[in-house]
């Protein structure tokens, strides 16, 4: 693999997280531990940011996507906007189902 292809996963997972972190902080009800914010934001940014572009008619696949548009295709408003908004989703269903898990 080479950085056109991973740094669109990158910035997926990392502002994801960012999401996921968001939320977390947010819905202090819900009993979650790091480790399940980062890794919800992790999955949900990189789902959200596919979800995203394939709306958008982008590639679906980070490595097409890359060689479509170039180097600079990472930082686009897709990657962030998906991995963030993804990230915050899941992290927040993940954080509703546990709150009503130990109700």
């Amino acid at each position: 693999m080479d950085m056109n292809t991973l740094l669109p996963i990158i910035i997926q997972v990392i502002t994801g997280i960012i999401g996921g972190q968001a939320v977390g902080a947010a819905i202090k009800t819900a009993a979650m531990g790091q480790l399940t914010k980062i890794l919800g934001g992790a999955v949900g940014g990189v789902g959200g940011a596919a979800i995203l572009n394939s709306l958008l008619g982008g590639a679906v696949d980070p490595a097409a996507a890359a060689m479509a548009a170039g180097a600079g295709s990472a930082l686009n408003i897709s990657n962030i906007v998906g991995g963030a908004g993804g990230g915050a989703i899941l992290t927040g269903i993940i954080g509703a189902v546990m709150n009503a898990m130990k109700k």
